[in-house]
């Protein structure tokens, strides 16, 4: 048997195991059902809150959100790039298996490139299941409205389309700021707001809260915070002026840090609303980023950046607090994937377990209840035909013509570089992805994907220099 096969295996039992733990919680077959509110940071990079290491600002909430839950150190996007991962967010699959996930990122939404009206996602499940399910925030999975939040499983919708909005005109493009499509939506219809768009998504969300119900709540919140525009909440007359939002002449770490506060200070607002409601004491709250870093970011100790297969382009904070559930102030080793938390969402909610998925439930080892277990994943990225896969501390990279063999826990900068040492291992995980990589849908031609040597010409010197 090839250890391919092996590894398929391995995860099968993994999670059919976790399967079976989650379905005996602690508090047994009574225990009433969790809300679960799934935060998500956009372009944020792993040492960009305090408790990770960021530098120049602190981040209160989030570290004592760590300080009461568990901290993984080794948790991983899906992909080093938006529109992918929030494919994989929700159906718990590699987006390679879908057309939505194939564009890196999705930029004009091309027919035909929807995810399938029936796809099963981690909305449409808990709602099957009892759940009252809300998006608040940035959606940039496919076309809104005629493939909003609404059509895959969620309630409600507040939020905006693409990848990039103006946090004050909420605009996706300065030339379309009096569009009201190109802003808000409730549900399917275009809404105006005014101020700070951090602030709006948090209004909404504490909304959502509020609104109680005899459900317990799913909540989406997909911060767009800190992507650019490079915009803090005082920043209004920088939003008047500016001619693109990709502003590649703008920024500034000072700019990052009140970003990056913002919506800490935000997040805040929304745990202090489940205080109020007396939900946080049954309440299983997330804080993750759909990628790594960009620009302003900080990726310590890893090297990379958004839209690279480096670390720092696909490793981010994961934090999990579920008072009572997940033991308060410990730290993990266990490597999580994004997609990982639909089946473990749908454990904690004693929900059925999705009939496909590439995810693991992984709620025994949130809760401390079983050891950490050991997976394979898998990435790719068409820009500079990236590669990578890991297993255990050994890493697969390979960036354009150059292939890397890792030890990724010893060396998570990725400097040493032990393919001559490691040959079968090398060559083993190399021929993995190949395998994996067969059952991915192809790329489309000339589909979209970012090149990072477009923005930082400090790491990817002209051709023609000496």
């Amino acid at each position: 048997m090839s250890k391919f096969k092996q590894t398929i295996i391995v995860s099968a039992l993994a999670l059919a195991i976790g399967s079976a733990v989650a379905a005996q919680p602690d508090g047994g077959p009574g225990e009433a059902r969790p809300n679960i509110l799934f935060i998500m940071a956009d372009d944020m990079g792993y040492a960009d809150l305090s408790c990770y290491g960021a530098q120049g600002y602190t981040t209160p909430v989030l570290d004592r959100l760590a300080s009461e839950g568990m901290k993984f150190n080794q948790a991983y996007a899906n992909a080093p790039i938006c529109s992918p991962t929030r494919a994989a967010l929700i159906t718990g699959r590699y987006q390679g298996r879908f057309a939505a996930g194939l564009n890196e990122p999705n930029i004009s939404f091309p027919p035909g490139q929807e995810l399938p009206a029936n796809t099963p996602t981690v909305a449409s499940m808990l709602k099957a299941g009892g759940y009252r399910t809300a998006f608040v925030g940035k959606w940039h999975v496919a076309k809104v409205p005629e493939f909003s939040p609404l059509h895959y499983g969620y309630d409600s919708f507040f939020g905006v389309a693409g990848g990039a909005a103006d946090y004050f005109s909420h605009s996706t493009s300065p030339q379309k700021r009096a569009d009201p499509a190109a802003g808000l939506h409730e549900g399917d219809k275009p809404v105006k707001r005014e101020g700070y768009l951090t602030d709006i998504l948090a209004d909404e969300a504490i909304r959502q809260i509020r609104a109680g119900g005899d459900k317990p709540l799913f909540l989406s919140l997909h911060f767009n915070a800190p992507h650019w525009p490079w915009e803090g909440p005082e920043d209004a007359a920088h939003s008047r002026q500016l001619g693109r939002m990709n502003d590649l002449t703008g920024g500034s770490l000072s700019t990052y840090a009140h970003m990056m506060q913002s919506m800490d200070a935000n997040i805040g607002r929304v745990l202090k609303a489940l205080d109020e409601q007396g939900m946080s004491s049954n309440t299983l709250v997330v804080f993750t980023s759909d990628n790594g870093g960009e620009r302003y970011s900080n990726t310590w100790p890893m090297v990379g950046y958004k839209g690279e297969l480096l670390e720092g382009g696909i490793r981010v904070p994961f934090i999990a607090r579920w008072p009572g559930r997940i033991p308060a102030g410990r730290q993990s080793d266990q490597v999580l994937v994004s997609m990982d938390t639909v089946p473990t969402f749908l454990a904690a909610a004693h929900a059925p377990a999705p009939r496909q998925t590439d995810g693991l439930n992984l709620l025994a080892q949130w809760s401390g209840r079983a050891s950490d277990v050991e997976r394979t994943l898998f990435w790719r990225m068409r820009a500079h035909q990236q590669a990578a896969v890991r297993e255990g501390p050994w890493k697969y990279l390979k960036m354009g013509n150059a292939e890397h063999l890792f030890n990724v826990q010893n060396d998570p900068r990725e400097r040493a570089d032990l393919k001559a040492l490691h040959p079968q291992t090398f060559e083993r995980l190399k021929s993995q992805w190949a395998q994996w990589n067969a059952q991915m849908l192809p790329y489309p031609e000339r589909s979209a994907s970012e090149r990072t040597s477009t923005i930082y010409p400090d790491r990817y010197p002209s051709s023609n220099a000496r």
